[in-house]
């Protein structure tokens, strides 16, 4: 990415900052993501009145930016994504959607405990910040559970699966050997133990949350499992505003679901031409099998899993840097970790504003799994790492001289960020990185998946009729999961996972393929108007220094002329 230049502040900016300083005053767990010090000890206000307070909030930002006179593109740009995306907060707000938010992935219930390992543990201080979050996970849960059996008043119940699946989430966490008993028993600053006021509080702290937990699987329960739907499908009107905000554009649903059907198959012809380069005449389960015995690709162990990312990582950033993307050195920097947590999946967090903590890629590893393929997982190193999630966001923190700390830190927009990420990976194998056959098969393989999700969450959230590979008609739990195993070779706990997520998160699983669609079609229409002057690498470099903002709005911030 370009250098940043200097850019003297505007009324946009401090308008956009402004309302950056108040969305982490209310929400602290925000503020813990985005590496702002000062509320760590904090968790949310979840009660209705702290939903209202951000509805508020937005509406008040909205009006402030009406006032403010853009001066020059950057402006332009914050103002446009602003108003799309607060928008969309007043919109869902007003809707009652946002408060009867409860899933297997997303939802408050997972941001009370998931922030946790975000927190440094080096010194005792920093163990009694942890002590005193914990201390307020009661509170926060007390809080949620008011606004979602409000929300139940109204008839708006997440369906009977999320609630059952979110049930057992918190026993899993509460058990002899779960999460908050190995987190208590593994407590130490640094390689020192625990001072003993602070062991006292943070055993406090624990005893807390766990509790506040094992209540909430008996309100959940009690409160809201007979209350909740038995069709897990969203409906239109909530799909349609969903898929708005995770995408930042509009869709033609019924296109994109016969797009989603057109490119499964597309991809699926694919892997099995890729197959035949592994085992010549054999299927892409015989190539599956073969790689998932192949010692080449064979990790043991979590410590070798979490050294092989960290290797491949940072190999790919010192091979790209000035030859691909101009990486500023700060970015260089990507930390590997094995994440906590059991529940299975591989996610990306942020650096922080100065990068004193640096932008990390976590592994979830599924209690029992000890193995693992690396002809499947490099592209997902790419795709979390660069020239994915840490190349796109943490370029984007280090632009401080350009772009407000809204568009800087905040502004995240899930067909941006996935869309681009699964771009990366696609981009992987054009720039030759994935010749390998069995990489290649790997590569393929999650973009089947993707391409899986938009049909499934499309068709079933919209009512839309089945494909005839699982008999047309209806959809059905049972349909949904022979096409997700069909084009999906991960084990069934992790794709049991990956169902349950796309039946309580509506929207946002298509937005990965939806979203590389439509970065595609941009470079398409950058290309077409550059001709031969067109540089991939120079799109790439305007496209992403826009940061991540909503798909219209990036299209037309990158195809406007200088």
């Amino acid at each position: 990415m370009s250098e940043t230049t200097s850019r003297q502040p505007t009324a946009v900016d401090a308008v956009a900052d402004a309302h950056f300083d108040a969305v982490v005053a209310l929400s602290p767990i925000e503020a813990t993501y985005l590496g702002v010090p000062g509320h760590d000890h904090e968790l949310d206000d979840l009660s209705p009145e702290g939903y209202a307070a951000h509805a508020a909030l937005a509406r008040d930002t909205l009006a402030r930016l009406d006032a403010a006179e853009p001066v020059d593109a950057v402006d332009r740009v914050t103002v446009a994504a602003m108003r799309e995306r607060l928008g969309l907060v007043v919109e869902t707000h007003e809707a009652g959607y946002d408060r009867m938010e409860l899933n297997v992935i997303a939802s408050p219930l997972q941001g009370c405990r998931d922030v946790v390992d975000l927190m440094p543990t080096d010194t005792q201080e920093q163990w009694a910040t942890i002590a005193a979050r914990l201390a307020e996970v009661p509170r926060a849960l007390g809080q949620y559970a008011a606004t979602l059996r409000e929300s139940a008043e109204r008839g708006m119940v997440t369906p009977r699966r999320q609630v059952e699946s979110c049930i057992r989430q918190c026993e899993d966490l509460t058990t002899p050997d779960g999460y908050f008993a190995t987190f208590l028993a593994g407590a130490r600053a640094g390689d020192a133990p625990l001072d003993d006021a602070v062991a006292a509080d943070l055993r406090r702290g624990v005893e807390a949350a766990a509790a506040a937990y094992a209540d909430a699987a008996q309100w959940l329960a009690r409160d809201l499992l007979d209350r909740a739907p038995e069709s897990d499908a969203a409906g239109r009107e909530r799909y349609q505003l969903a898929s708005r905000s995770f995408l930042g554009a509009t869709v033609d649903l019924e296109e994109t679901y016969a797009w989603g059907q057109a490119e499964l198959a597309r991809i699926t012809g694919e892997m099995e031409a890729t197959a035949r380069r592994i085992v010549p005449d054999g299927t892409v389960a015989d190539a599956v099998a073969h790689l998932d015995r192949d010692e080449a690709y064979l990790l043991h162990g979590t410590d070798a899993l979490r050294e092989w990312m960290q290797v491949k990582a940072d190999e790919v950033i010192a091979d790209m840097a000035g030859r691909h993307f101009d990486i500023p050195d700060p970015v260089r920097a990507i930390e590997c970790r094995i994440a906590p947590t059991q529940t299975g999946g591989i996610y990306y967090t942020g650096p922080s504003d100065d990068f004193s903590r640096p932008g990390r890629m976590w592994w979830s590893v599924p209690k029992g799994v000890t193995e693992f393929g690396t002809w499947k997982e490099l592209t997902t190193v790419y795709h979390e790492g660069v020239p994915g999630h840490h190349l796109q966001v943490a370029q984007t923190v280090y632009r401080r001289e350009l772009l407000n700390r809204w568009r800087r830190m905040m502004c995240w927009v899930s067909g941006h960020g996935e869309g681009w990420a699964l771009y990366a990976e696609r981009l992987m194998g054009e720039l030759g990185y994935l010749d390998d056959p069995g990489n290649l098969l790997g590569m393929l393989d999650a973009q089947s998946l993707r391409a899986t999700r938009v049909v499934i969450d499309i068709g079933v959230h919209c009512g839309f009729e089945a494909p005839a590979e699982v008999g047309g008609g209806a959809w059905t739990y049972d349909k949904a999961w022979e096409l997700l195993t069909r084009h999906a070779s991960n084990d069934e706990a992790t794709l049991r996972f990956e169902l349950d997520r796309y039946l309580g998160w509506p929207g946002q699983a298509p937005s990965y393929k939806v979203g590389e669609r439509l970065w595609l079609q941009m470079r398409d229409e950058v290309a077409a108007r550059d001709g031969d002057a067109f540089s991939l690498k120079d799109f790439h470099r305007r496209a992403l220094d826009v940061g991540s903002v909503g798909l219209d709005v990036l299209r037309e911030a990158v195809l406007a002329e200088d």
